[in-house]
């Protein structure tokens, strides 16, 4: 008998408080053994589902389906809202290449290994469909939440792939998920032509609505700061909301929106920021836990065995195959091939996109859901706990400076005419070594905080700038070359 209410609701509120605060206690310790942090989140999951010791029975693919999109839409947005443009610019087209024909030719190579193990042709194009793709949330965890300082070349790579990715991923399995409910064609005459259509959809509505959203909140004057996040909230949603229904890509979208948003005069930059950020996060964590509730680790031992040649094939031979052939014509070094090749991190997004033929009723859909939950599981540990080792095996470390203990920043409502810069006191510097009093300062410029190791310092004339100190100065827009002639090229935050 169920509780009535509001009993009933305390305790959902309550389990579900219990399991998020797990769920972050647990990241943190874990993560000094790189195990993914997805992956931990999975496994609370499990243990707090019907099987485990929580006893908690969830079954429900339509809620499970509906809260992992309205999750990958937060994550694909939090991580366009902090792409660099110049970042998008760099990777793009070896990113686009990857972001289709990589999924096409990873999913190709897969179902012929699946064949090979067994699977009828329909099924395996299907499940080499679903596992395509590399996840946003994994990779993005990796990549920012580790403090992994990668050289950028390589790490806008990853990023804006897996930014873009997920849309051909998303429309390959549900052409095939048709194909294996109502045997329509294969290789039907409409299939590329609805790629291009919901591609081309996708990516239209997202700089239409991030264009206009940038301008909307340029003149918008909202009567307190925390209603800026909820614009940006609702644009998000409209991002991935109108384009579906008009047939197009809401993910391409999503993520387009966000990145001409985040390189835009955002108002009160810094909070939201932090608010997408936050919310990314509870969305990955709520993601996490809730597809593993979906698992009954029972049913998994049947699949073990194809579940791990596939992942482990995945892993070491149809990622690294494929990258290499989409990045050679652009001008990768081997090691740069290999590395992006062994980090193809796959996370919730295949989990999810295995839940579209359980609701579409495909025959053997069920099985596959659980294949697909041990390749995912496989292939995160695989790559994922070696991401750091490989990192400084290869020597692609960035040789960026460290982030600071503390920031400095500015909020506003509108976009000012003075900037806040920070620079990082490199040895090499003509201002290294030399107080404060000694160096010429145009009249619009000022030094307002020195952060060295974990003290914050008051810029006085007697201040000297020694090696590593972090410099926040304040500066017009036209004097701001004179600066970096000064100090160097400013930190990015």
């Amino acid at each position: 008998m169920h509780p009535a209410e509001p009993a009933a609701t305390a305790l959902l509120l309550t389990v579900f408080g219990v399991l998020l605060a797990l769920s972050v206690v647990f990241s943190r310790g874990l993560g000094r053994v790189t195990i993914p942090t997805g992956l931990i989140f999975l496994a609370i999951g499990m243990l707090a589902g019907s099987e485990g010791i929580g006893g908690i029975r969830f079954d429900d693919f339509h809620v499970a389906f509906r809260l992992g999109t309205v999750a990958l839409v937060l994550i694909l947005f939090d991580g366009g809202l902090n792409t660099p443009m110049s970042a998008v610019k760099a990777a793009a087209r070896p990113a686009a290449v990857l972001a289709t024909f990589g999924v096409v030719a990873t999913a190709g190579l897969v179902a012929t290994a699946a064949h090979l193990l067994g699977f009828e042709w329909r099924a395996a194009l299907l499940l080499g469909a679903i596992v395509s793709s590399t996840d946003a949330a994994a990779v993005f965890a990796v990549l920012r939440g580790s403090g992994l300082q990668l050289s950028k070349r390589v790490g806008t790579t990853l990023e804006v792939e897996s930014g873009l990715n997920d849309p051909m991923a998303m429309i390959l399995t549900v052409a095939l998920t048709a194909n294996l409910t109502r045997g329509t064609e294969i290789l039907s005459w409409r299939l590329p032509l609805d790629i291009v259509i919901q591609l081309a959809v996708g990516a239209t509505a997202g700089l239409a609505i991030g264009f206009g959203g940038r301008r909307l909140l340029g003149r918008l004057h909202l009567p307190a700061s925390g209603l800026y996040p909820v614009i940006t909230l609702a644009l998000a949603l409209l991002a991935f909301g109108l384009p579906t229904l008009m047939l197009g890509s809401g993910f391409l979208a999503v993520y387009l929106a966000a990145v001409v948003l985040g390189n835009g005069a955002l108002p009160f930059r810094s909070s939201l920021l932090r608010v997408h950020d936050a919310l990314a996060w509870l969305a990955q964590i709520t993601m996490f836990l809730v597809l593993g509730l979906l698992v009954f680790p029972s049913q998994l031992p049947p699949v073990a065995l194809s579940g791990l040649i596939l992942a482990l094939f995945l892993a070491i031979v149809a990622r690294p195959l494929v990258v290499a052939l989409c990045l050679a014509p652009f001008g990768y070094a081997g090691k740069e091939i290999g590395y992006v090749g062994w980090v193809g991190l796959r996370g919730a997004v295949p989990i999810i996109l295995a839940i579209v033929p359980v609701l579409e009723g495909a025959p053997g859909a069920a099985g596959l859901f659980n294949v697909v939950f041990f390749i995912v599981v496989i292939s995160a540990l695989i790559p994922g706990a070696t991401v750091p080792w490989v990192t400084r095996m290869l020597g692609l470390e960035s040789k960026e400076p460290p982030a600071p203990q503390a920031v400095l920043q500015i909020e506003s409502r509108q976009e000012l005419s003075g900037e806040l810069m920070s620079f990082y006191v490199d040895a090499s510097l003509a201002v290294s070594g030399v107080p404060l009093s000694e160096l010429f300062f145009p009249d619009g410029a000022a030094v307002m905080l020195i952060v060295r190791g974990h003290d914050l310092l008051p810029p006085r004339g007697s201040t000297v700038l020694k090696p590593a100190d972090h410099v926040y100065l304040i500066s017009r827009p036209e004097d701001k070359g004179f600066i970096q002639l000064l100090f160097g090229r400013p930190e990015v935050d």
